[in-house]
């Protein structure tokens, strides 16, 4: 998978947002550092306002799928104000599959590329190797 040139790269799981920004181009990608921000994680998917039971996911999913709906607030928001154009999400498979259910429209037309792997605390050489090899 390519990169273009301020394609955003975000690396997600239940607990953890790293931001990257291509500042290289497509040839020669360099994903530099870029800050989070605060994750609102009162966006608790599924389990908003149940207590936890067998019926129901324990407090653990529930902190992380808030988590996770957090991030991809923040992405949406950044997304519909114009300020994200490209962006790849990696993400741990579970974290994936709960972000996706809170896609924005403008965050879908952004998105130009998903890979379903925890990548989160590699270096940004781990992170290139992973998105050309996707």
């Amino acid at each position: 998978m390519r990169i273009p040139k301020d394609t955003m790269v975000a690396v997600v799981d239940g607990a953890k947002l790293s931001f990257f920004q291509n500042t290289g181009d497509e040839q020669n990608p360099k994903l530099k550092p870029v800050a989070t921000g605060d994750i609102d994680t009162d966006n608790k998917s599924g389990g908003v306002g149940h207590a936890s039971s067998s019926a129901n996911p324990d407090d653990n999913t529930q902190d992380e799928d808030g988590f996770v709906a957090g991030v991809v607030a923040k992405l949406n928001d950044r997304a519909v104000t114009g300020k994200l154009k490209s962006l790849i999400i990696i993400a741990a498979p579970r974290a994936l599959g709960e972000m996706r259910k809170h896609y924005h429209a403008k965050l879908k037309e952004a998105l130009i590329g998903e890979l379903s792997k925890d990548l989160t605390g590699q270096s940004s050489d781990d992170i290139l190797k992973a998105i050309a090899a996707g």
